[in-house]
């Protein structure tokens, strides 16, 4: 087996997928004159802690927009479930659906198979977090093979606000890949 992660400081890719309430959305591209993007990748209806997740990065949604971070989520599902999902999330970001296989290998995600047609019907993508700066470049990445391992939202507020400080000059990390 082969998985191509996403290169910290590499240019995220232009992926776009529908969005819930129509239109497209370009995964990447900041949006409402905000210059970074969070970028959440979730598994979709099936998972319950995505649904928390999702409420709790609703929370925090203020707190990313006064760093200047747009932030989106996106999954697998189908518009149906993900509509479905949404409602118990009550989201004030936009929300995309359909991540294709091909998108998900793209993206360096972990890709599951449902574990039986109650969970889901379709591959789904583990967990995973992407902030994309004003070059659109990946300036982090976190990315999970399992609901439960998944960054917190208030220690990567704390440490958005210490890398977008100038004063800081805080270089994006884990740039060295061998030769």
């Amino acid at each position: 087996m082969t998985s191509q992660k996403l290169i910290a400081g590499s240019a995220f890719p232009g992926i776009v997928v529908p969005q819930l309430g129509g239109g497209d959305l370009t995964l990447g591209a900041p949006q409402a004159g905000r210059d970074w993007q969070l970028v959440a990748v979730y598994r979709g209806k099936h998972c319950p802690m995505c649904t928390a997740y999702l409420q709790e990065l609703n929370t925090r949604l203020p707190e990313f927009h006064a760093l200047g971070v747009d932030v989106v989520a996106v999954s697998a599902d189908t518009e149906v479930k993900a509509t479905d999902q949404m409602a118990l999330v009550g989201p004030n970001f936009p929300v995309a659906y359909d991540l294709s296989i091909e998108q998900m290998h793209a993206l360096g995600l972990y890709v599951s198979n449902p574990r039986s047609p109650q969970e889901t019907d379709r591959h789904f993508a583990e967990p995973g977090i992407f902030v994309v700066n004003s070059e659109g470049a990946v300036q982090i990445v976190d990315i999970s093979n399992a609901p439960f391992a998944r960054p917190g939202f208030k220690t990567l507020l704390g440490g958005l606000r210490f890398v977008r400080d100038p004063g800081n000059n805080y270089p994006i990390r884990g740039t060295h890949v061998a030769a």
